[in-house]
């Protein structure tokens, strides 16, 4: 279950980070892996490991 946080001001630098286009989640789980899509025709793609397959993911555009 991902829980939306907005963020806390006290916790951000102003010069990092813009808290009218970004959103802090937290989130638990079992591993964690960070990579960039690639394009894939007229879509994007990210290769996970084999052992993922069946498992369920959650994906957070960070750029």
């Amino acid at each position: 279950m991902i829980q939306r946080k907005e963020p806390n001001l006290e916790e951000l630098q102003p010069s990092s980070i813009n808290v009218h286009n970004k959103s802090k989640f937290e989130v638990y789980g079992e591993e964690m892996i960070e990579k960039e899509v690639k394009q894939s025709g007229n879509s994007g793609r990210v290769y996970l490991p084999p052992e993922w397959v069946g498992k369920h993911v959650k994906i957070i555009r960070i750029d």
